[in-house]
């Protein structure tokens, strides 16, 4: 029985926290979200109560700094109920000074923070769901394998020395090397609680609830808004993208049914992909589905080569774990559309 869990989830007022807390509440979920200030939390609440949910069935605990050491400590130390741990947060920025203090040290330092919370206070935690990304599957860049098969098995060949070049391996290397020590925890540890590790690919999607501030949107959805924008103003379009999607909706939808009772994901490590996205195919169904919202012309010679950056994603596992239906491009870019508009 839902009534019976109470779950934690870190991050909670990013893209994809909210959503998460938006369906385990509609499930009947008691929810505990970390946030970095009593302003976010108390705005977060408003929010769950002006969309007509159980905003009671949320609270809040403060960390302001989830790469310290011990910053998950006292949340679970205050909550000895929580059954259930989501840890959504982690570090996301490319406007670094110093690549490994940034970004490897705070992504590696805080998924082994979280969970070593979880083993010393979360005496009643049966599962822990960590959100990693597609980064820590596939290579990229030199590192790319085009055309060759990845399945959840798979992790980027990144080496630590590597991803301290630039802030782009930066990022690609905390997403594997936080991944790969929550793997070493639970090998080291063998905590009485499942380990469930989602990696999703590009997320797109509306936002949890109605868009106050649209000038500046989630990265993945500042590609749509950027073409918007482009169209709307007659100026340069935004750098041209070619990989995989995966609707916001489902990946909170995975995270719920890793805690829900009874599901067999424990241990599992899943890969979030509804299928391929480019830039141009987005401007495809804006074009047929919003005629009237003007384009910036895309050149096709700008575009990234396919066969030449993107190796083959094969989820057919998770797809049959998780049990239900992604969401499609064409419903994820017009939902997302009609929030940008309305």
């Amino acid at each position: 029985m839902v009534q019976d869990r109470v779950v934690f989830i870190s991050g909670a007022t990013g893209f994809i926290g909210q959503h998460i807390v938006k369906q385990l509440i509609e499930k009947g979920f008691k929810t505990i979200g970390s946030v970095r200030s009593t302003e976010k939390g108390d705005n977060f609440k408003n929010l769950l109560k002006e969309a007509g949910l159980n905003y009671e069935l949320f609270e809040y605990e403060i960390v302001k700094d989830i790469s310290s050491k011990g910053a998950f400590d006292d949340a679970l130390k205050s909550h000895p109920e929580i059954t259930d741990v989501l840890h959504t947060a982690s570090p996301f920025t490319f406007e670094v000074q110093d690549i490994e203090k940034e970004l490897l040290r705070p992504a590696i330092d805080g998924t082994e923070s979280a969970l070593q919370a979880v083993l010393t206070y979360g005496k009643n935690v049966e599962r822990v769901v960590i959100t990693s990304s597609y980064a820590a599957v596939a290579g990229f860049g030199e590192l790319a394998a085009p055309g060759k098969e990845l399945t959840e098995k798979d992790w980027n060949p990144i080496t630590y020395e590597q991803s301290k070049s630039n802030p782009m391996n930066g990022y690609l290397g905390s997403k594997k090397f936080a991944n790969k020590k929550a793997v070493e925890f639970v090998e080291e540890h063998k905590p009485k609680w499942s380990l469930t590790t989602i990696c999703p690919v590009y997320v797109f999607g509306p936002q949890a609830f109605e868009i106050k501030d649209k000038s500046k949107l989630n990265t993945s959805n500042e590609v749509i808004n950027g073409l918007i924008k482009a169209g709307k103003d007659k100026s340069d379009p935004p750098q041209q993208l070619t990989g995989y999607f995966i609707d916001v909706r489902d990946v909170a939808h995975a995270h719920v049914k890793a805690v829900e009772p009874g599901n067999k994901l424990g241990g599992e490590r899943l890969i979030l992909s509804e299928g391929p996205v480019t830039t141009a195919k987005i401007a495809e169904i804006i074009h047929k589905d919003f005629p009237t919202i003007p384009l910036p012309h895309l050149d096709p010679s700008k575009a990234p080569n396919w066969d030449k950056t993107e190796s083959i994603i094969n989820n057919k596992k998770t797809r049959e774990l998780l049990g239900f239906k992604f969401i499609d491009l064409k419903q994820s870019v017009d939902d997302t559309i009609e929030q940008i508009i309305e």
